[in-house]
């Protein structure tokens, strides 16, 4: 058997035994931990939802970048957007919210957009903040998918930059 023959399926052999090992502990993370993390999202969702029907969808993102600034690991990075796309989605839409926001295929534009919103809002990029305004973007994106209000996602009258929405309240420690 010529040496490439061995070494590729020495190679073969060792990223079948890797794929096992990623298999077997996967079930053991998600039979530990799953029925908390569903259950978390559950709860996450719920919350999302009710403080959407109580606001606008100013004040759903007012409170998600309160939240952002107090997020600690990937997990309460993932809840944070969750809560704010339910909750914008249960929200009075706000005049204006979607003005000048870039489309998400607008890569350019949309990062520096994100920068600009993150020192708006007082977050640091550290904070893993433009992933919350990804989530802004999608939700106007799809807003003016469905032709609701807001539908002129990153237009704004005239072809100026519209003025700047109302300023955030100061972050508060999120609710738990």
């Amino acid at each position: 058997m010529p040496t490439w023959m061995k070494v590729l399926l020495v190679l073969g052999g060792l990223l079948l035994v890797l794929v096992v090992v990623a298999v077997v502990a996967g079930f053991f993370v998600v039979r530990r931990y799953g029925p908390g993390l569903v259950e978390a999202g559950k709860q996450t969702y719920t919350e999302g939802a009710e403080y959407g029907r109580r606001t606008d969808n100013e004040g759903c993102l007012n409170e998600a970048a309160a939240r952002q600034a107090h997020v600690e690991g990937f997990t309460d990075m993932v809840k944070n957007g969750v809560f704010m796309q339910v909750c914008l989605e249960a929200s009075r839409p706000t005049p204006g919210f979607c003005d000048g926001v870039p489309r998400q295929m607008e890569i350019m534009k949309g990062v520096t957009w994100q920068h600009q919103q993150c020192k708006r809002y007082g977050l640091k990029i550290e904070q893993q903040c433009g992933q919350l305004f990804q989530g802004v973007q999608r939700f106007c994106e799809e807003r003016a998918r469905r032709g609701g209000a807001d539908a002129n996602v990153g237009v704004s009258p005239g072809g100026t930059a519209p003025p700047p929405p109302p300023a955030p309240r100061p972050p508060t420690a999120p609710a738990r």
